[in-house]
C-alpha cells in the first residue's frame, strides 16, 4: 500500500500544525506541500498546516517568541535548523549571524510560548544540537544531553533527527521518543537521476568508509548494492591538540584496488572537508575513475575554493548533501554539487506520528532501494 493510502482515514490532519524556526522556512514549506497534497485526497483539505510565529529579538540581544494562532489540542511539529549560519539580527549596532546556541534558545521560546496547552510536540532538529560532541574525554560537557533532558523537562514527545553523530545520545531521555533516521534512499535516488549512467556492480563499483566510525552507514550501501567495502584509518597524533581534537596525521587505506572503478564515500558531515579531499586525492592517485562523495550535512565550514580545485583536477566527480541543513545559493550552483531533497521523507514521518502509523517502514528502506534499482535497471 502506498504511504499516502494510509493518511486518508479518520480525522487527523485538522489537530496538526507546523511551525519552523527562524532559518527551517525553506524546508517547512516544502514539507507542508506534501501534506497539503495529501490531505485534498481526504476529507480534510487545508491551505497550510504552517503556523504562523516569530523569534524577534531586541537590539541588545535579548529575544522572544510569538505564535500568532492558537495551538491547543494540536499535535505541533517544530522544524529547527540551528546550523543555520546565515540568520542574522543586530545586536548593538553590529550584524550577528545566528549560532547553534541562538537556534536552541528559539527552539525553546517556541516551546514557552505554547503556554502547555498543545497536545503534543514533536521537534524534528535534522542536525542534532551538540551532537558533534557525543561523549566525555576529560573535563567536557555533554551540550546535547543536557539540551535532550531540558527539551523533555519542556515537555516535548518526541525528537526526530537524521544521521545522528552517534545515536546513543538518546540514552539521556530513555523515556522520550527518539528516532533517528537515513536517507539512504534518497541519496542513491539523487545519484541516480544527476549519473544515469552509473553501474553499481562488484567489477566496477565500491563503497569507501572514510573512518572506523562511519562504517555502519557505508556497509549499509554495500550490502545493499551488492558491492566490495574498503575503509580509511585515520592515523592521528595523540600528543597534541588542535581546535579541540588530535590532528589527523595520514589516511591509510585498507580494502582491494580501486584501479578503474568508481567510489562512493559517505560520511555524516562535510565541515572543511580536507578529510575528503584527502580521500579522493589517493583513489585519484590509485586509478579510480570516478569518485563520488556524500555528506547528510554538507556544511563545507572552509569554503568551496579546495572542491573547487579538486573537481578542475579530476579528483572528485560529485558531492551530495542533503537540504536538512542551509544549503547555500553558491553552493547549489556548483556544477560538482548535487542537492539531495528529504522534505517528503520527513512529510511521512510527520503524517505518520499524526496518524499514529508505525514508522518501522520508514526506518528500514531496504524494500525501496530495491525497487529504485529495478527502475534504473541496476539491479
Amino acid at each position: 500500500m502506498e504511504a499516502e493510502q494510509l493518511f486518508h482515514t479518520g480525522n487527523y490532519f485538522d489537530k496538526l500544525g507546523l511551525i519552523p524556526l527562524p532559518g527551517s522556512e525553506e524546508l517547512t514549506a516544502k514539507i507542508d506541500r506534501w501534506l497539503v497534497n495529501w490531505a485534498a485526497m481526504g476529507p480534510e483539505a487545508r491551505d497550510t498546516f504552517v503556523i504562523p510565529a516569530e523569534c524577534p529579538r531586541f537590539q541588545s540581544g535579548d529575544g522572544k517568541a510569538l505564535i500568532h494562532d492558537s495551538v491547543r489540542g494540536m499535535d505541533i511539529y517544530i522544524i529547527a535548523d540551528v546550523y543555520n549560519y546565515s540568520c542574522t539580527y543586530t545586536l548593538f549596532g553590529y550584524e550577528n549571524h545566528m549560532s547553534p546556541d541562538d537556534h536552541f534558545a528559539n527552539l525553546t521560546r517556541i516551546i514557552q510560548a505554547m503556554g502547555g496547552k498543545a497536545h503534543s510536540i514533536t521537534v524534528i532538529m535534522p542536525q542534532l544540537y551538540g551532537g558533534r560532541q557525543h561523549r566525555r574525554s576529560g573535563r567536557e560537557s555533554l551540550d546535547c544531553a543536557c539540551a535532550l533532558q531540558e527539551l523533555q523537562a519542556m515537555g516535548v514527545d518526541n525528537i526526530v533527527t537524521f544521521d545522528a553523530h552517534d545515536d546513543r545520545v538518546q540514552n539521556a531521555v530513555p523515556l522520550m521518543g527518539f528516532d533517528n533516521l537515513m536517507p539512504h534512499y534518497q541519496v542513491l535516488k539523487a545519484l541516480f537521476r544527476k549519473y544515469p549512467d552509473i553501474n553499481p556492480s562488484k567489477d566496477g563499483f565500491m563503497v569507501v568508509s572514510p573512518d572506523e566510525g562511519a562504517m555502519n552507514r557505508n556497509m549499509y550501501y554495500s550490502s545493499v548494492l551488492g558491492v566490495n567495502l574498503g575503509m580509511f584509518y585515520k592515523r592521528r597524533d595523540y600528543s597534541r591538540v588542535v581546535n579541540g581534537r588530535n590532528p589527523i596525521v595520514a589516511h591509510e587505506y585498507l580494502g582491494e584496488s580501486v584501479e578503474g572503478k568508481t567510489v562512493l564515500v559517505a560520511d555524516d558531515i562535510i565541515a572543511s572537508g580536507e578529510s575528503m579531499l584527502d580521500i579522493a586525492r589517493y583513489m585519484a592517485d590509485h586509478g579510480a575513475e570516478r569518485f563520488f562523495a556524500t555528506a547528510t550535512y554538507a556544511l563545507f565550514t572552509s569554503g568551496f575554493a579546495s572542491f573547487d580545485k579538486a573537481y578542475e583536477e579530476g579528483k572528485i566527480t560529485g558531492v551530495l548533501g542533503t537540504n536538512l541543513t542551509y544549503v547555500s545559493p553558491e553552493l547549489r550552483q556548483k556544477p560538482w554539487f548535487v542537492e539531495v531533497d528529504c522534505s517528503k521523507y520527513i512529510a511521512y514521518i510527520v503524517a505518520s506520528i499524526n496518524h499514529d502509523v508505525s514508522v518501522s517502514i520508514l526506518l528500514d528502506p531496504h524494500d525501496r532501494i530495491m525497487k529504485l534499482l529495478e527502475r534504473y535497471g541496476k539491479n
